[in-house]
């Protein structure tokens, strides 16, 4: 019997590509997808008179919402003249620095915060016609009525991560209301940069069904709200085994070296969200401490007490590119 497969890729909107995605019916017999194609023209991509480009299958996993033998296809965009990889392909180039320093063993986990938003724009949470709701303090891992809202998707999609097999590690309400946040990982590079995609996937086709529209923007509120981040948990063979906390402090000392090369690839709005309040340090300046949730970079406490583990980038956006974010990281801290 023919099945599904659901190839989903990054386009070329500027300053934050989109998601998107089509189906392709496949025979039983198919079991490895094939290279498929799309009109670049309408995705930012190509221009009209050569408008056609590739999708090239990098990673696939059960789809949880159709069920049965049905996939999910995450793809690379190539030129489809030479399969080389599209301009706007930057899983190529994160591939090519995870082989590059593949012997450091660095892994990552990703705090992925989002904020639920009504078709009028307004977040989903905040009084309907108007108005503010109640200051933050009773909104973050709350329960109950008039503190939480939007806990039916998150469900569904928590169950929707685990059905696919990523690599799902938690959720959590975040500050404001009607913002959350899921975590994957540990991995590579690659691979917790493919499950976060096609995560963040998942998330905006369930929230379809509710009317939902799941925003990435950094600062999707503005005035005394929280913004939405991505902190980015990164570790080197080195920092979980040794137990000085040098390499911890060295691979900090590093990314200081290059810090608006992050800052300016760490997606769109950044100044917004990083302004040295709401648990953000000031976006052009560089710091790093225990237990500091106001620091660019904060180490654990068990961390600190230990002398060996990870530390946690927090500057990148809610909108970051994974892809870009942890090669980043790799090449800074592995080619220091």
């Amino acid at each position: 019997m023919a099945y599904q497969a659901e190839y989903i890729w990054i386009d070329g909107t500027e300053p934050t590509p989109l998601l998107r995605s089509k189906t392709k019916i496949l025979k039983d017999s198919v079991t490895t997808p094939p290279i498929w194609g799309f009109d670049g023209s309408s995705t930012e991509q190509a221009t009209g008179d050569k408008s056609d480009c590739g999708l090239k299958p990098v990673f696939w996993c059960p789809d949880p919402i159709r069920g049965g033998k049905n996939i999910l296809v995450l793809c690379e965009v190539i030129l489809a003249q030479t399969d080389e990889p599209h301009p706007t392909n930057t899983r190529a180039a994160c591939v090519a620095a995870a082989e590059k320093y593949k012997s450091a063993e660095m892994i990552y986990g990703i705090e992925q915060e989002y904020t639920m938003m009504r078709i009028d724009g307004t977040p989903f949470g905040f009084p309907i016609g108007g108005g503010m709701p109640a200051p933050q303090g009773p909104y973050y891992c709350g329960v109950g009525a008039g503190r939480v809202v939007g806990r039916q998707i998150i469900e569904r999609h928590t169950e929707a991560c685990m059905a696919a097999g990523l690599l799902i590690e938690g959720t959590n309400a975040e500050v404001m209301p009607g913002q959350w946040e899921f975590q994957i990982g540990a991995a590579d590079a690659i691979t917790v940069s493919d499950h976060l995609t096609v995560a963040r996937w998942l998330l905006h086709r369930i929230a379809e069904d509710y009317d939902v529209v799941i925003s990435l923007a950094a600062k999707p509120q503005k005035g005394d709200w929280n913004g939405a981040g991505a902190h980015t948990n990164f570790s080197t063979k080195a920092m979980r085994e040794d137990t000085n906390m040098k390499t911890i402090t060295a691979a900090c000392e590093a990314i200081g070296t290059r810090v608006m090369e992050h800052v300016e690839n760490y997606g769109h709005d950044i100044q917004s969200r990083l302004t040295g309040k709401h648990e953000t340090a000031p976006w052009n300046k560089f710091s790093y401490g225990v237990s500091h949730r106001g620091a660019s970079i904060r180490i654990p406490w068990t961390v600190a007490r230990d002398g060996k583990g990870y530390a946690e980038d927090r500057r990148p956006n809610a909108n970051c590119d994974p892809y870009v974010v942890t090669r980043l990281i790799l090449e800074t801290v592995c080619g220091a």
